[in-house]
């Protein structure tokens, strides 16, 4: 950073401490937008930056719960709304115990910029609560989900705030969540995304995510006048991003090598095919197993514990890495272990996977790097389909919701690369990135004034 965003990311730091990983996620953006301020000063005199980094406002409330055995449970309950200046505050919620304002901040921030880029009308949130689906009965996920929606419901709507799904709320839990909201109110409206198909949802909602990073990534690949057919592949994480990932690349033609959860990762060097995939299908879905079990199903892979001294899925050497399963999981180490093994391609289904000392080798060896807040679109870009088709009261076949995401993802990298090009980065996707994303909110801020 110049010394004019290195003082403007000094006060942000100052006014949120101990907060890394949003302090991580403004970092990472301010970065890129000295050549911004520079051509455009107005920005930095009318504090767009500092103003974007302040949340609009955080709601955090206490969710009383009752478990199977009658005893009261307590968790707490958060919905950031980032910014509305593009459109309503759109974003995920994440039922997990790591959750917390940092995380969600770091979110809500990047869910800002990311929902710039996919060119629809939206802003940007995310919200959840450090419960625990993990182990818990439908009836006690049914009533946490219910409490956390009785408080949630009046801070929400579908021309205000749309949540969706992430880590731990999939299409069971937004079922729970949208029956109490629509007991509540009294109305059917778009005011969640990730329904099921048959009460309001999309087609290609669950796969929009994964879909659409692979789509991203054949868009790079194809600048080198590549393609991803026979490409040795990596992916980390075994949850709805990297399944569907892992399904698109087999579809295209890929070599999927790796999957992996919390546990540890499985190596298959015959390659994850369309057979074994839907058996992982299966394991993580309907018994919520653990990747462990695969080898006993495929003799032929390998199973690495998590705790395995010095073991890394990106120790395994391919040639497109897609790391799908929470922020900060690819170190610089790790980064320097996919080089070494030639890897040229990395695209991010999840949010903000790689450290920034990481994100730096990438950059500097000039591989193809596709950052988070672009390349994993598409799961929200669905949801602003699924917002349309409710508002319309329309559903789309699967076929014209895939055509309109496989739209959505080649505008994107379109218009990342044209950005990295016009600001002096030409091929540099996080620069793009970056600075098409931060324009738009910011002239959208610009045009709207001060209250």
């Amino acid at each position: 950073m110049d010394a004019q965003t290195e003082e403007l990311f000094g006060r942000i730091e100052r006014r949120n401490p101990g907060q890394p990983a949003f302090l991580q996620a403004v970092k990472e953006v301010l970065s890129s937008l000295g050549p911004v301020l520079e051509r455009h000063p107005h920005y930095a005199d009318e504090r767009i930056i500092e103003r974007l980094s302040e949340p609009d406002r955080i709601i955090v409330f206490r969710v009383e719960w009752l478990d199977d055995a009658g005893r009261v449970r307590l968790n707490r309950g958060y919905r950031v709304q980032m910014s509305s200046a593009i459109g309503p505050y759109k974003g995920g919620l994440r039922f997990h115990p790591s959750v917390d304002l940092d995380i969600l901040k770091f979110l809500a921030f990047e869910q800002v910029l990311k929902c710039a880029l996919t060119t629809l009308p939206m802003g940007g949130a995310k919200g959840g609560s450090d419960f625990d689906p993990k182990g818990r009965s439908d009836s006690e996920v049914r009533r946490f989900c219910q409490s956390f929606m009785t408080e949630l419901f009046r801070h929400i709507g579908q021309f205000t705030d749309v949540p969706a799904g992430d880590i731990g709320v999939g299409l069971r839990e937004i079922g729970y969540l949208f029956g109490q909201y629509k007991r509540i109110t009294n109305e059917f409206s778009g005011v969640l995304t990730g329904k099921g198909v048959e009460w309001g949802g999309s087609y290609v909602r669950p796969e929009a995510t994964g879909y659409g990073l692979v789509y991203f990534a054949e868009e790079m690949a194809a600048t080198a006048g590549e393609t991803l057919a026979d490409k040795r592949c990596l992916v980390s994480g075994a949850g709805n991003v990297a399944q569907f990932t892992a399904k698109k690349l087999i579809e295209v033609g890929a070599k999927v090598l790796t999957m992996s959860d919390s546990d540890g990762f499985i190596h298959d060097p015959e390659g994850i095919d369309a057979e074994k995939l839907a058996w992982v299908f299966q394991l993580k879905n309907e018994r919520r197993g653990r990747i462990s079990e695969y080898p006993e199903r495929f003799p032929g892979a390998t199973y690495v514990p998590a705790a395995a001294s010095g073991a890394t899925l990106w120790s395994v050497p391919a040639d497109c890495a897609f790391p799908c399963a929470t922020q900060n999981e690819l170190s610089e180490a790790d980064a320097a272990r996919l080089l070494a093994n030639g890897v040229t391609l990395v695209a991010e289904g999840a949010n903000m996977p790689t450290s920034p000392r990481g994100v730096a080798r990438f950059l500097e060896a000039g591989v193809l790097y596709g950052p988070s807040k672009a390349a994993n679109a598409g799961g929200v870009a669905v949801s602003g389909l699924e917002m349309s088709q409710d508002a319309d009261h329309l559903s789309w076949s699967p076929e014209e919701v895939d055509r309109r995401l496989r739209l959505v993802m080649g505008t994107i990298h379109a218009n990342v690369r044209q950005v990295a090009a016009e600001y002096g980065h030409p091929g540099n996707y996080v620069v793009g990135a970056n600075i098409a994303g931060f324009v738009k909110v910011a002239d959208a801020m610009m045009a709207e004034g001060v209250a």
